[in-house]
C-alpha cells in the first residue's frame, strides 16, 4: 500500500538513525497504523495512526505490541528479540545471512481474517521510519539494508486483490518507485484465476505442504535488500513496511523485517562465485546472490561461449576458451547499477602420462620404483590393486613412488589432475610381478631300480614345487653334481643308459626368485637285462562278435602274463620256453579292451608292458518289423531298419530269400504273392566297415482273401494260445478290437494289429468264462470288416 503521510520524525545525526534496527527491543522512534481495506488499499484504508513522539498505547514510544484494528484479541504488529521458527513457514524469525546475525525483528500481520464475526474487508498493518539522511557528497554510498520473509495465502483474485507485502520509500514527498517493491502471490492475468505457481516460485515463494488444499499458501525465505540514499543527502525520507490481507478479507498475509545496525554497509557490486583458475574447453558455471526483481547480463571474455539457459539470471554456464580473460557481470536491481568482474586464467586439460618401473621381484623384502612421467598436471595420488577391481590409496604426491616388501603381484597408477577445475585423470597401469618364493618339491618313487638296458617305463616325477624346472641334475654320491644333457626343464625324467646306481634332483626356480633344489633320491642299477619284445597289433578294430588276433615276439624275458585273460584264448603257461618265444592268442571281447602283456626277466625286478587296445564296434541292431499275414494277389511293403548311426547314407541290405521280393537289396521291398504259403526272410545291414546284423521275419500267405479270424477260446498262462487276438488277413487297418464280460463291461480295447488281451483286468486274473468280442477293420482293397462273437477263457 502507498502511503504519503509524514510524521515528526526524530532528528538525528548518527551513522544509522536511532532504533533503526528495534535494537531497544521497542518500537520507539519509529510510526505505525493499523486499518480495514474493505473499501481496497489506500490511504482511505488507515483506521488508526500511532505516532513516533508519543508513548503506548497511544504512541509508539516503548511499545512492543500494537494490535489488529478492531481486533483487540490479535498482535497486528510485534518487536521480536528472542528468535523461534514460525510454525507455518519453517523459518526463523530473526535471520542469519551471508554471515551477518540479525539481533531482532518485527512481525507485522497475522493470520486474522475477516470470519463475518469481525468488521468486513482484511487487515492492513504498517510501520515506518522518517529520517534526514546524513548531508554529503552524492557519490558517497549511504545504504541502508534490510531482510524480510513472507507467508501468504492464495486468495486466487486479481494481483491487486491478493494479499500483499510493500516496502515504500518516500523522499521529498514522492515516492521512490525503484526502492518501492510490492510482493504477493501472482494468479493468472484476467480479473482472477488459478494461482501462477511458476511464476511465484521464480521469486522464491515455496508452497507450505502443511496447508491444505496445496498451494493455498506460500512462504518466501528471508531475502535481503539494499537501498543508496546517497541521492537523498540532507533529505528527510521515510521507510515504511505495510502488509496487507486480499481486499475481501478473507486471505491473509504476514512478513518479518529486519534491518542491519550499520549504515553504508552492504550495497555494492554483487561479488561472483566460482573459479578462478579454469580447465580450457570445459563448461563451468558462475553465480551471485539471487535477488527477485534484479536483472543481470553476463559477458563472457573472448572465445568463450555462454551455455543453454542464457546469460539473463544469477548463475551462468560457460563454455571455456583456452585464452584467459574477464567475466563482467552487468547488474541493476532497484535505483542502482553495478560492474562486477572476475579475472580468470585458462590452463590446458589434464594429461596422465605412462607409470614406469614395471618389473619383477621375489617377495619378502623387495622394492620397486614407480615413475610417473609424460603428465600435464600434478600428482594427486597413487593407487594399488592386487586384483584389478578394489584400489587402495596411497597418499603420497610426488612423481616416483617406491613399493616395498609386495608379497603380491601388484599393478600401480597415478591419478594427475592439471588445476583444481580440469578433471582428474589416471595414467596407464605398471604392474609389479612378485614372484613366491622357490621350492624345490619332491621326487617319486624313493625306491626306483634300473635294470640293465630298460628303456621304458623307467621315469622319476616331481611334485609340490614352486616355480618350474630349470633341470635335472645327477650325481654318483650326492655331493658332486651336474646337470644332465641335454637340458630337461619337465616334471618327468625318463631314465636311459644308466650304468651305475645313481642319485637325481630337480633344480627349481620361481621367476626371479633364488633357485631351490628337491629332494635327491638314489636309483639302483641291477645288472640284469630288462625284458624286451616287440608285439602286434599296437591297435585293432573289430566287429561285434568277432575275433582278433594278437602276437608277441619275447627276445629277452623268462615269464609273462595277461590281464583280461578271460576273453582271451591260446595264453599259454606265462613261461618263456625258449627264445625267441612267439606267442599268438585270440581275442574275443564283447566291448572295447585293452590288453597288457607282462614280460619277466628273472633278476630284473621291472616288467616289460605292452598293451594291445581291440575296439569293438556297436552291434548293428536290426529291425525287420513284425511277423504278418496276407492274402494271395495283397502286396506287402516290408521295411527294415538298422540302429547303426556310423555310416554316412545308411547301411546296405539284402534279403533272402527273394521269393515274391521286387528287389532283395533295398531296405524296403514290396513282397506279391501268388499262391498260399509261409515265407521266412532274413534280412541282413551291412556298414561301411564290413560289420552286420540281421533280423528276420515271418510272411503267412493266405488264399482265403481278406478278413480277420478270432479264436473262440484262450487258455492266459499256458505256453501256447495264451493271448487272446484276432489274426488279420489283407487288413491295412484295425478301427478296433474290443472285449466283454457277461456283464457287457469293456476289459480289453486295441486298434493295433497283432496286438492283444492277456486275461486280466486291472492286473487282476480274470474269470473262467465265456466273453463277448467284436471287431472292425478295413481290408487292403478298402472293404470294411465287422464281426462279433464269443469266446471261452480256460484258465
Amino acid at each position: 500500500m502507498l502511503v504519503l503521510v509524514m510524521w515528526s520524525g526524530y532528528s538525528q545525526s548518527q551513522v544509522c538513525p536511532l532504533n533503526i534496527d528495534w535494537s531497544s527491543g521497542t518500537l520507539t522512534h519509529w510510526f505505525a497504523y493499523t486499518g480495514n481495506n474493505a473499501g481496497g488499499n489506500g490511504p482511505s484504508a488507515i483506521k488508526q495512526e500511532y505516532d513516533s513522539i508519543l508513548p503506548a498505547p497511544g504512541g509508539t514510544i516503548g511499545a512492543t505490541v500494537i494490535l489488529e484494528y478492531d481486533a483487540y484479541k490479535t498482535t497486528g504488529i510485534e518487536v521480536i528479540t528472542s528468535n523461534y521458527v514460525d510454525q507455518l513457514a519453517n523459518l526463523s524469525a530473526i535471520p542469519t545471512i551471508s554471515g551477518y546475525q540479525y539481533t531482532t525483528s518485527v512481525r507485522i500481520g497475522s493470520t486474522l481474517v475477516d470470519t463475518g464475526e469481525l468488521p468486513t474487508g482484511g487487515y492492513i498493518r504498517g510501520l515506518g521510519m522518517t529520517f534526514t539522511v546524513p548531508p554529503g557528497p552524492g557519490s558517497v554510498p549511504y545504504t541502508l539494508t534490510y531482510a524480510y520473509a513472507l507467508v501468504m495465502s492464495n486468495g486466487f483474485h486479481p494481483n491487486n486483490e491478493q494479499p500483499q507485502f510493500s516496502v515504500t520509500l518516500l523522499a521529498g514527498g514522492s515516492v521512490v518507485s525503484c526502492a518501492s517493491p510490492v510482493h504477493y502471490l501472482p494468479t493468472a492475468k484476467g480479473p482472477g484465476g488459478s494461482l501462477d505457481t511458476s511464476d511465484a516460485k521464480a521469486q522464491g515463494f515455496y508452497i507450505i505442504p502443511t496447508m491444505a488444499p496445496a498451494p493455498f499458501t506460500m512462504a518466501k525465505a528471508w531475502s535481503e535488500v539494499s537501498i543508496n540514499l546517497a541521492p537523498y543527502r540532507g533529505q528527510q525520507v521515510s521507510l515504511i513496511f505495510e502488509a496487507d490481507n486480499c481486499v475481501p478479507g478473507g486471505h491473509f498475509a504476514y512478513a518479518y523485517v529486519a534491518i542491519r545496525s550499520r549504515c553504508s554497509v552492504g550495497l555494492g557490486a554483487p561479488v561472483i562465485s566460482g573459479d578462478t583458475v579454469l580447465c580450457s574447453n570445459m563448461p563451468v558455471q558462475y553465480s551471485v546472490p539471487a535477488v527477485y526483481g534484479e536483472v543481470y547480463q553476463w559477458v563472457v571474455p573472448p572465445g568463450w561461449s555462454v551455455l543453454p539457459g542464457g546469460n539473463s539470471s544469477p548463475t551462468v554456464k560457460v563454455q571455456t576458451g583456452i585464452t584467459p580473460g574477464t567475466l563482467v557481470l552487468h547488474t541493476q536491481y532497484g535505483c542502482d547499477t553495478f560492474l562486477s568482474s572476475l579475472n580468470i586464467v585458462t590452463t590446458p586439460p589434464t594429461i596422465a602420462g605412462p607409470i614406469g618401473g614395471g618389473t619383477e621381484v621375489c617377495t619378502g623384502v623387495n622394492s620397486a620404483t614407480l615413475t610417473s612421467a609424460g603428465n600435464l598436471g600434478s600428482v594427486l595420488g597413487w593407487l594399488a590393486t592386487t586384483d584389478g577391481a578394489d584400489y587402495t590409496a596411497i597418499n603420497d604426491t610426488t612423481l616416483q613412488y617406491t613399493a616395498l616388501n609386495l608379497d603380491r603381484t601388484t599393478t600401480f597408477r597415478a591419478i594427475i589432475q592439471n588445476g583444481s577445475t580440469c578433471a582428474v585423470d589416471t595414467s596407464s597401469g605398471a604392474t609389479v610381478v612378485v614372484d613366491p618364493v622357490s621350492i624345490g618339491g619332491a621326487i617319486s618313487p624313493t625306491d626306483l631300480q634300473y635294470c640293465k638296458g630298460e628303456q621304458v617305463g623307467a621315469a622319476l616325477s616331481l611334485a609340490g614345487q614352486t616355480g618350474a624346472p630349470v633341470d635335472w641334475q645327477m650325481s654318483p654320491d650326492s655331493v658332486h653334481w651336474t646337470d644332465v644333457t641335454p637340458v630337461d626343464t619337465t616334471e618327468t625324467y625318463t631314465l636311459s643308459n644308466m650304468a651305475a646306481s645313481t642319485f637325481f634332483r630337480v633344480l627349481v626356480q620361481s621367476g626371479v626368485c633364488p633357485a631351490d633344489t628337491s629332494t635327491a633320491v638314489e636309483v639302483n642299477y641291477v645288472d640284469v637285462p630288462y625284458p624286451q619284445a616287440s608285439h602286434a597289433p599296437a591297435d585293432t578294430a573289430i566287429c561285434y562278435g568277432a575275433i582278433a588276433p594278437l602276437r608277441a615276439e619275447i627276445d629277452v624275458g623268462t615269464n609273462y602274463a595277461w590281464t583280461n585273460a578271460g576273453t582271451l584264448t591260446g595264453t599259454g603257461d606265462g613261461t618263456v620256453n625258449g627264445l625267441p618265444d612267439q606267442l599268438q592268442v585270440v581275442a574275443a571281447p564283447k566291448g572295447s579292451t585293452t590288453y597288457v602283456l607282462s614280460i619277466g626277466n628273472a633278476g630284473c625286478p621291472n616288467s616289460l608292458l605292452d598293451s594291445f587296445i581291440v575296439a569293438v564296434y556297436a552291434p548293428i541292431v536290426v529291425n525287420a518289423g513284425g511277423d504278418t499275414s496276407v492274402t494271395v494277389g495283397q502286396p506287402l511293403q516290408l521295411n527294415a531298419s538298422s540302429g547303426d548311426t556310423t555310416t554316412a547314407g545308411g547301411d546296405s541290405f539284402s534279403w533272402a530269400p527273394a521269393t515274391g521280393l521286387n528287389n532283395p537289396s533295398i531296405a524296403n521291398p514290396v513282397a506279391t504273392y501268388s499262391t498260399a504259403d509261409s515265407i521266412r526272410y532274413l534280412v541282413t545291414a551291412t556298414a561301411s566297415d564290413g560289420c552286420r546284423g540281421s533280423a528276420s521275419l515271418l510272411v503267412k500267405i493266405y488264399s482265403t482273401g481278406a478278413g480277420i479270424f478270432v479264436p473262440n477260446a484262450f487258455t492266459p498262462g499256458s505256453g501256447t494260445n495264451n493271448i487272446f487276438r484276432p489274426v488279420c488277413v489283407g487288413i491295412v487297418g484295425l478301427t478296433y478290437f474290443r472285449v466283454y464280460n457277461r456283464w457287457g463291461q469293456l476289459v480289453y480295447e486295441t486298434t493295433q494289429i497283432g496286438d492283444g488281451w492277456d486275461g486280466r483286468i486291472d492286473g487282476h486274473l480274470a474269470e473262467t468264462g465265456a466273453y463277448v468280442w467284436l471287431v472292425q477293420g478295413k481290408t487292403y482293397l478298402g472293404e470294411v470288416i465287422t464281426h462279433r462273437g464269443t469266446m471261452i477263457l480256460i484258465r
